[in-house]
């Protein structure tokens, strides 16, 4: 029996237990299912997105979907939160508890991922019939359109610092974690035999003293944390990010190309429209052409207004005014398959910025076809690459690279500006554990490739902390 299958055995005895169904060695597919007194609960809902685990988006849930009482999410990016269409799709029907701000963004970008999973699959079935073979996943969308919406339909919402029942016998509040809109950090207080039990869930923290959100709240006393460590191996460095975006659009446009962005619609593409607009209003870059080339991120952005209570002071006070801090002149969103395709028939030099930020699906891929190939253009990745997605293996430096099908020739520039990340680096994650004000029973490090979570677990065990990494699978009882 593999360790995943384990779960749909209830070992007797314990109060309650968890098991890590996701993020375990990797950066996606967060997946952690609580079980105390009968009940079930599903802590994050992700998506995979490292191709060497893209198996496990179509391989059936381990437990039953309908014998899933409640889902909580802590924020709405798709490691995160995309795979919940799916879990409807195989019968789940209970609520999904989230922020007011991650249900209005889970609803864009599961709709979002519902038609780009439609296109792709219609694409990859011509293509395939074209080359007279078959790939490895079903040539069918992993959910459709209806099933988002299902999904949709049973979002629920509970405020920050507000308490709620998930179930009985078990509490929860969110906090605001300073990572994108809405994102929170989850505790969940659960009365079971031997006593009451806390368990505080990072989901993804913010960055310390970073606009444009404000920073991520305190973590309370839990008996057990679940600790992101995506950075956990290292520190953000010192970083000019005007200065490093100025050089890259400067000579990017003395040579005559395009600077194509590739970014995720939630948080990082607004990220680069801010810094952007920054550098046009002091004169340290030319007036081009910039595309917003994402339906997803169009509808991020707009978003902003209506949620400018969680930015910080200096951003919400921009928004008083007529015009949006996300507009100037030259910057066009792009919603039309067709005006998609008319950006790469412009001469001259344009800005791009184009889903997905990791390069594995969306219009950015069209945009790489046209502009990875010429040595007076730059691709510019300003977000974390997980291992086996395409946008890593572009930055590692593999050529050529398939996309679309083919093999392209990478002869383009290259470019890199780590400063954008929205992710507590390791002394952040730190920071925010030690400042609890009691130390936990044990850590759970999850979400962080292996060389990064090894790295935190041995800094917290250096701090007297009980840290550990667990597998893919793994059942620990909260005792």
């Amino acid at each position: 029996m593999s360790r995943a299958a384990q779960a749909l055995v209830r070992p007797e005895g314990s109060p309650a237990e968890l098991t890590f169904l996701g993020a375990t060695g990797t950066v996606t597919g967060s997946r952690f299912l609580l079980e105390v007194q009968g009940r079930r609960i599903l802590i994050e809902c992700g998506l995979y997105q490292e191709r060497e685990f893209a198996a496990r988006n179509w391989d059936g849930f381990p437990v039953d979907p309908r014998s899933i009482d409640a889902v909580v999410l802590t924020h709405a990016h798709l490691d995160h939160s995309g795979y919940l269409p799916r879990l409807v799709q195989a019968g789940f029907a209970g609520p999904v508890w989230c922020t007011p701000a991650t249900a209005s963004l889970a609803e864009i970008l599961w709709l979002d991922a519902a038609r780009i999973a439609v296109e792709d699959a219609r694409f990859k079935k011509r293509r395939h019939e074209r080359e007279g073979r078959r790939g490895p996943h079903p040539e069918l969308p992993l959910y459709t359109v209806a099933d988002a919406r299902r999904a949709i339909g049973l979002l629920r919402t509970a405020d920050y610092r507000q308490r709620w029942s998930v179930a009985p016998g078990v509490r929860a509040e969110f906090r605001d974690a300073g990572h994108i809109l809405g994102s929170a950090t989850l505790t969940l207080r659960v009365r079971a035999r031997g006593g009451e039990r806390s368990i505080t869930f990072s989901g993804d923290l913010g960055r310390t003293s970073e606009p444009p959100l404000h920073d991520p709240e305190p973590l309370a006393a839990p008996d057990y944390v679940v600790v992101e460590s995506t950075y956990g191996d290292r520190g953000h460095a010192p970083a000019d990010v005007l200065g490093e975006l100025e050089a890259v659009v400067n000579s990017t446009v003395a040579a005559g190309g395009n600077v194509v962005i590739p970014a995720f619609a939630v948080g990082r593409a607004q990220d680069v429209l801010l810094r952007r607009k920054t550098l046009i209003d002091s004169h340290r870059i030319p007036r081009l052409m910039v595309f917003v080339d994402s339906p997803m991120a169009t509808s991020v952005t707009a978003l902003y207004r209506q949620y400018r209570s969680l930015l910080d002071p200096e951003l919400a006070a921009a928004f008083n005014g007529r015009r949006s801090p996300f507009e100037f002149p030259g910057l066009t969103y792009v919603r039309s398959v067709e005006a998609s395709k008319a950006i790469n028939r412009i001469a001259g030099s344009t800005v791009i910025i184009a889903g997905a930020g990791m390069c594995n699906g969306g219009r950015i891929k069209h945009h790489l076809v046209t502009n990875i190939g010429r040595p007076d253009s730059t691709i510019l990745f300003v977000g974390y690459q997980a291992q086996g997605t395409l946008g890593r293996r572009i930055v590692d430096g593999d050529n050529p690279v398939r996309i679309l099908g083919e093999q392209r020739d990478v002869r383009a520039r290259i470019a890199r500006i780590d400063g954008f990340s929205a992710h507590a680096d390791r002394d952040d994650l730190l920071r925010w554990i030690l400042a609890s004000e009691r130390r936990p029973k044990q850590l759970f490090v999850v979400h962080g490739e292996a060389a990064a979570t090894e790295s935190l677990v041995a800094a917290l065990r250096e701090r007297g902390l009980d840290a550990a990494a667990p597998e893919f699978g793994e059942r620990v009882a909260l005792e």
